[in-house]
């Protein structure tokens, strides 16, 4: 039976899905997460941390098919 995994900004992560839905909702948490962390980041520190909320943040990721 397939199941699914996602690469995220070239990471394998380690979740194991068993459809590719669940894998790219997923997929798309990570990518939300990784701009509100972007966001804090700003807040905390904006010299360091650029930031443009009216920007299109896209992340890298991938499902993929794994036999396990």
């Amino acid at each position: 039976m397939e199941k699914y995994k996602i690469i995220f900004e070239g990471d394998e992560q380690d979740e194991v899905f068993d459809t590719e839905a669940d894998a790219e909702e997923y997929a798309l948490y990570l990518c939300s997460c990784a701009r509100t962390g972007a966001e804090t980041l700003h807040m905390s520190n904006p010299g360091d941390y650029d930031y443009d909320e009216d920007e299109e943040y896209d992340y890298d990721y991938e499902v993929i098919e794994v036999d396990e």
